[in-house]
């Protein structure tokens, strides 16, 4: 009596199959809604073109097109090499798209390739097909949760369990011992409770051993090789072989077969697969499975933001607290492509600068461009004594807290110091005591590299636009320029004398020239200079200056950039002089914005670092905080909210108080960027708010005068006159504020509960002690909590002003609004400058205000929160590139000159 064949004829297999790839269909879909953006991707790569791998790679694509897998074929020619075929597969490694892929075997090439050595470079964690040693041994020890099962043992599997024979027990002969089918399979039967037996080709006894089968699998790659006779009674049978026997009846002279007699087979097997449409199917399907169900998935799990399992570092706090140097070095940091990893970045996003800090591919900002920001906190501070406040360790004892202590993904944005102040070593930037960016000597100096580039009219003109096969032709930027000059016209030959004249002849002013060159360390004798007096330089001398570096108008173009085009475009709109006709004269006018490109190409990326606990750090631009806007990068903070999710933070740092760097945080960087705040934390301290009211006189070096040292409340509630305005001028852009009451040792209890309760009266969400500089993130647990709290509540942000209004009119809102000026003055060299900028069609920029930091007035003895006085302009200056206007407030020195003075101390607030 023969057994009935009830799961695995020809329709009920396209039926299984089906069902199998409805329920990926549905998954995929699912995944998709769940993950706007993302597609699993799926690469199979071929050497060769042999028609049964094509075969097989056109049933593998046309499955991941159903179910609506991302599918790429790459297929490489039969003359391709060993090399080139592991240049590929290290490519595929590190595409984030690819989630999966295979490598086509058997490698059609002419060349000798190494096929181990091949399947052993495909990434574990994306060897769909299980063939790399390191997912074939865990097989082999039996984590079947820990690796890739190749897709036809884990089809035959299937196959298996749909009968709904159980395996354990059973009796289960494979034949075929190749990498691909036959060791595995024994595997996967055996870790399944099977007895197995593994025969060959070579097994002597084979049709015996074929009898005691509970189980039998083959995958001999021999036709019909297994005769139905051998087959134990109710067996299952699975036939993995595929091969060709002559046939005259077909069109091809052929047909395909089995590595089992199947007619005969069938009488005696319970189930049988047929072939062809039996294992191939739901191998394919399989293979749609793991790509979607383990691979894609563990993906998402793996680099799915808000999902971070980060290692944080312990504190040894010692009192007292050493110096900012020995904590530094007293930390061992984790290596920075851990830190990579543990925040999501992929390893093709990174490009390590040694163990500590690594620059980062916008291309993670594109792949996650469908994630949700978090949350975006600022960082500013009440005006400051010439020492500083401490908003750069606010910043990172904030991010400590929220990190280490609280859980939660969060990002430290900070700019770049500058090497200028003493070798930048100043305090602020790193932050300091317990609570400071890590190593400290790398971030301080140089870190990776960032701040560190007459003839006749007709002669000329031959030599812009020369003749190439007879043939002249305009640069891209050749009719950028064209175009400016109302010249519409693109064959060169067509220019009349008059045309090319304009074309050719810049004619700058040279008592215009703006553009300075710059330098990142001390030397003061290098403000004024004579230039061009080398007699090669015929007559051309002026006098020009060194400028630092991060005063240069590029620091501010690379801080407020969103992308590398958007860096291109700033770059060639800065105005370096003035025509001789009152025209700007540009950077594209040179025709040099593409070398200024390729020069910061490698700038625009983030830096990556970490602070002493453990928490990630973006280090990236440094543009100072009067002349620029103090800010640092938009394509750091960008990259940084998409990393921790909807429900992480990033926490930036604005330079100078509040009245300077949160204001031009507002609005020039969040104009330009489109980000919304959602928390102010306003730095404040006894000691600055006891100068505000009326103490004496703070300066470096000097031992502070006992108003300092001792309780002196009169003094303190005085001076949070400042503290208020402060508190008034945040709120005035609709962002609550908490106040940080950084404290020193010096303070008392009362002092410091008179500055929260006057900050809560002035209207601050919250204001709370802090510790962090000597307790590092558990100094500022309070204040993190708060943070979290202040977030929740709605952001109304709006900017002060509209950049359509007049020039004037925007200087006076500022002025009046943020400083409590009553009016505003413009010296005639400001007039003029107001109306030439306006012509020129610069008028509808931002401000800029540079002004000094040590008051709200132009007027650096004025203290507390002074009102009534008029607000001098003496001159304003145009960053066109960057975006802004920058007015010249009161005699401020020369904002460019006064930051190369190696006072230390005189940089701690900015």
């Amino acid at each position: 009596m023969p057994w009935v064949v009830l799961c695995f004829p020809l329709c009920p297999m396209r039926l299984l199959c089906g069902e199998v790839r409805e329920r990926l269909k549905k998954q995929v879909a699912e995944m998709k809604e769940k993950f706007p953006g993302f597609t699993p991707g799926l690469a199979i790569l071929q050497v060769g073109n042999r028609d049964d791998s094509n075969l097989y790679i056109n049933m593998k694509l046309k499955a991941a097109a159903e179910i609506g897998i991302s599918a790429n074929h790459i297929k490489l020619p039969n003359t391709a090499t060993e090399a080139e075929v592991l240049k590929c597969i290290a490519s595929l490694n590190g595409d984030p798209a690819i989630h999966g892929f295979i490598v086509q075997l058997p490698l059609d090439s002419d060349k000798p390739i190494n096929t181990e050595k091949i399947t052993n470079a495909v990434s574990p964690e994306k060897d769909v097909d299980g063939l790399s040693s390191i997912n074939a041994g865990k097989l082999s020890r039996g984590d079947l949760g820990d690796c890739f099962i190749p897709c036809t043992p884990k089809g035959c599997m299937e196959l298996i369990s749909q009968t709904g024979i159980q395996v354990a027990g059973k009796r289960a002969v494979v034949i075929g011992r190749s990498k691909i089918v036959g060791a595995p399979m024994h595997d996967l039967l055996l870790w399944n409770h099977a007895t197995v037996t593994t025969c060959h080709s070579k097994t002597s006894t084979l049709a015996e051993e074929v009898g005691k089968a509970d189980i039998l699998v083959v995958a001999a790659g021999k036709a019909e090789m297994v005769k139905g006779e051998w087959i134990k009674p109710g067996a299952i049978v699975i036939d993995c072989g595929i091969n060709h026997v002559p046939d005259s009846t077909k069109a091809s002279g052929k047909r395909v077969v089995g590595d089992v007699a199947y007619n005969t087979a069938k009488e005696k097997a319970s189930y049988i697969t047929p072939v062809p449409g039996g294992v191939g199917p739901m191998t394919v399907a399989m293979l749609m499975q793991v790509l979607h169900v383990e691979s894609a998935q563990r993906f998402l799990e793996k680099f799915q933001p808000g999902k971070w399992n980060i290692q944080y570092n312990q504190l040894t706090l010692k009192m007292p607290v050493p110096s900012d140097i020995e904590i530094s070095r007293s930390c061992i940091p984790k290596p920075i492509d851990q830190v990579a990893k543990e925040v999501g970045l992929l390893p093709d996003e990174m490009e390590l600068y040694g163990q500590t800090k690594a620059k980062v591919q916008l291309s993670a900002l594109k792949r996650l461009k469908n994630q949700p920001d978090g949350k975006y906190v600022v960082v500013t501070g009440i005006t400051p004594t010439p020492l500083g406040e401490g908003k750069s360790t606010t910043t990172i004892g904030l991010v400590q807290a929220l990190g280490a202590h609280l859980h939660q993904n969060v990002f430290a944005c900070v700019r770049q110091p500058s090497q200028g102040p003493t070798f930048g070593i100043k305090g602020g930037a790193a932050g300091g005591g317990y609570s400071q960016v890590i190593p400290m000597e790398e971030f301080n100096l140089h870190l990776t590299g960032d701040i560190h580039l007459t003839q006749n009219d007709q002669a000329l003109y031959n030599r812009l636009v020369p003749s190439v096969n007879g043939v002249r032709k305009f640069s891209e930027i050749q009719i950028r320029r064209l175009q400016k000059l109302g010249i519409n016209k693109t064959d060169p030959t067509t220019l009349t004398k008059e045309e090319v004249n304009m074309f050719v002849r810049l004619d700058i002013d040279p008592a215009t020239i703006t553009w300075q060159r710059v330098l990142d360390t001390n030397d003061r004798f290098l403000r004024k200079i004579t230039i061009g007096q080398s007699p090669t330089e015929k007559g051309f001398s002026r006098t020009a200056q060194f400028d630092i570096t991060v005063s240069s108008e590029i620091m501010a173009v690379l801080a407020l950039s969103d992308s590398l085009d958007d860096m291109k475009m700033r770059l060639g709109r800065m105005v370096v002089a003035s025509s001789k006709r009152g025209e700007p004269v540009t950077t594209d006018d040179l025709g040099v914005t593409g070398a200024l490109a390729v020069l910061m190409k490698d700038a625009v990326k983030p830096n990556l670092m970490q602070t002493l606990e453990g928490t990630p750090v973006f280090v990236h631009a440094g543009p100072f905080a009067n002349i620029a806007h103090g800010n640092s990068s938009v394509l750091a903070d960008k990259i940084a909210l998409k990393l921790v999710g909807k429900e992480g933070f990033v926490v930036t740092e604005a330079g100078f108080g509040a009245d300077i760097g949160m204001e031009k945080f507002f609005n020039i960087k969040c104009r330009y960027s489109g980000l919304r705040p959602h928390v102010v934390v306003l730095v404040a301290t006894v000691r600055a708010l006891k100068m505000h009211g009326g103490g004496p006189a703070v300066t470096a070096g000097v031992p502070l005068p006992k108003e300092y040292t001792e309780e002196n409340l009169q003094l303190l509630a005085k001076g949070c006159s400042n503290l208020s305005k402060q508190i008034q001028n945040a709120r005035m852009f609709g962002v609550p504020v908490v106040v940080a009451v950084n404290a020193f040792k010096t303070d008392t209890k009362a002092e410091l509960a008179l500055v929260v309760q006057q900050a809560k009266e002035a209207g601050a969400f919250d204001a709370v002690e802090c510790t962090h500089w000597a307790e590092g993130g558990k100094g500022a647990v309070a204040l993190a909590q708060a943070v979290q709290r202040a977030s929740q509540t709605p952001s109304n942000f709006r900017f002060l002003y509209n950049v359509e209004l007049p020039v004037i009119d925007k200087i006076r809102l500022i002025a009046q609004q943020i400083y409590g000026a009553s009016d505003i003055e413009l010296l005639p060299e400001a007039q003029e400058k107001v109306t030439l900028y306006t012509k020129q069609g610069f008028g509808n920029l931002p401000i800029c205000m540079a002004k000094t930091h040590l008051s709200l007035s132009h007027d650096p003895e004025q203290k507390g929160a002074p009102t009534g006085f008029i607000l001098p302009i003496r001159d304003i200056r145009a960053s066109v590139g960057a975006g802004f206007l920058y007015p010249l407030v009161g005699t401020l020195e020369s904002p460019l000159c006064y930051l190369h003075k190696s006072v230390m101390f005189s940089w701690t607030c900015s």
